[in-house]
């Protein structure tokens, strides 16, 4: 598993895991049932303390992305799994529309955003070099 920190972000530690991991699983990369590394592992690897891994983990969890199975390891929970509550699904609403005014002040057209958006599902589907010919 392949995973960036950045320690100057203003995004907390724990909140870049969790994000890399979702975006992995959202590439494909990492698949339903598969195993993640150990909290001890994957802190080593990233050079982050486990307690900030497991924090990530934790909230993964409950989230539905991941599934931790005792003396067996951790696994990336199945699409039917997971979940976001009301208020996650408000707080996603919010950021779309806090990105359709910026694009809106800076000039961004709704078709060029939309094009931006189709490219950014593409690229996660791994259909992103194709546009490159």
């Amino acid at each position: 598993m392949f995973i960036r920190i950045n320690p100057r972000s203003s995004t907390p530690l724990y909140e870049q895991v969790m994000e890399q991991v979702k975006e992995l699983i959202a590439k494909g990369i990492l698949e339903s049932g598969e195993q993640l590394p150990s909290v001890r592992d994957l802190a080593s690897q990233i050079v982050l303390n486990p307690n900030t891994v497991s924090k990530a983990y934790k909230e993964l969890e409950r989230n539905g992305v991941i599934v931790t199975i005792r003396g067996k390891g951790t696994f990336v929970a199945d699409a039917s799994d997971r979940k976001l509550d009301l208020k996650q699904l408000e707080q996603l609403r919010q950021q779309l529309q806090r990105l359709v005014i910026e694009a809106t002040y800076a000039g961004i057209k709704k078709e060029e955003l939309t094009q931006w958006i189709e490219e950014e599902f593409q690229t996660l589907k791994g259909e992103g070099d194709r546009n490159a010919d």
